[in-house]
């Protein structure tokens, strides 16, 4: 099964997980990806700055991203 990383960005900070998760296939990764994003998405919503910016990825095996789900806060000043 193939592995892959998260890796969480806010802003100037970044962070990848050191441990690999195995999933069957692109499709079990999305799903995975999409329910661990949903239960992080209130506590990011109450700490976003004006014009920041969040995202998740996944990255396979050679960390290079797969997917991507973003958040942007941005002013219209």
């Amino acid at each position: 099964m193939p592995l892959y990383f998260f890796r969480i960005r806010n802003g100037p900070y970044s962070g990848c997980a050191e441990q690999a998760t195995e999933f069957a296939d692109r499709h079990a990764a999305w799903k995975e990806m999409t329910s661990v994003c949903a239960a992080m998405t209130a506590g990011i919503a109450r700490k976003l700055q004006e014009n920041s910016e969040w995202h998740m990825e996944l990255l396979d095996e050679a960390k290079t991203p797969v997917f991507r789900i973003r958040i942007v806060a941005e002013t219209f000043d």
